[in-house]
């Protein structure tokens, strides 16, 4: 199974750019809203990416690092072209199709993959930061970040863009003991599949 990693943060706190150094020759980029990158590069960039297009190219399964950016407006344009339905059905499928996409990375792509999920925060009443979802299915059935072993957070740290590694009270941050020596690293993914692949979960993909 493929290795899911969730990079939460507010939009311009630097999800994207951390994209910048990984190895464009073997790094797919899913794009579902945006389709242009706040840098210079050779990347492969597939623009407007839907659940079908995405799906299709994590079962071609040819890079070793794909990022789907940013993963909530998958469930946020299916809700908005659903939007005139009525009833709860549209939501159940809502969260069934993203549940199907994590599930598809976790148990059917093969071994010494990455797949980042970029994805927005909210705060939740009692202000907790979490990943920005639709609908309560996927809050109060699913736990979204619960499906994934390493979930970082982007944020600004005295002027600088970076990851936090580290879980606090009133976030969703996590990752295996000693995977991440600090608290803070820079927000760079190149780091992050090398700190996994040091881990032990990888072959050559640092």
């Amino acid at each position: 199974m493929a290795i899911p990693v969730l990079i939460l943060g507010e939009s311009g706190s630097g999800k994207t750019y951390s994209i910048r150094n990984l190895d464009p020759t073997t790094t797919g980029i899913l794009s579902v809203e945006k389709g242009r990158l706040p840098f210079k590069g050779d990347f492969k960039v597939v623009k407007n990416a839907t659940y079908s297009t995405i799906e299709a190219a994590l079962k071609r399964g040819t890079m070793k690092t794909y990022v789907i950016d940013d993963a909530q407006f998958l469930m946020v344009n299916e809700e908005f072209d659903r939007l005139r339905e009525t009833g709860y059905a549209k939501y159940a499928d809502m969260a069934l199709n993203f549940r199907n996409l994590i599930h598809m990375v976790n148990k059917d792509m093969p071994d010494n993959i990455v797949v980042y999920f970029l994805h927005h925060t909210q705060v939740t009443p009692d202000g907790t930061i979490k990943a920005k979802t639709i609908g309560k299915m996927i809050d109060e059935k699913l736990t979204l970040e619960g499906c994934f072993d390493v979930v970082l957070m982007a944020k600004t740290v005295n002027g600088e863009h970076v990851f936090q590694t580290k879980g606090e009270l009133g976030t969703t941050i996590k990752a295996p003991v000693s995977m991440f020596e600090t608290d803070y690293i820079p927000n760079d993914l190149a780091i992050v599949n090398k700190a996994i692949a040091d881990f032990g979960w990888l072959d050559g993909n640092a």
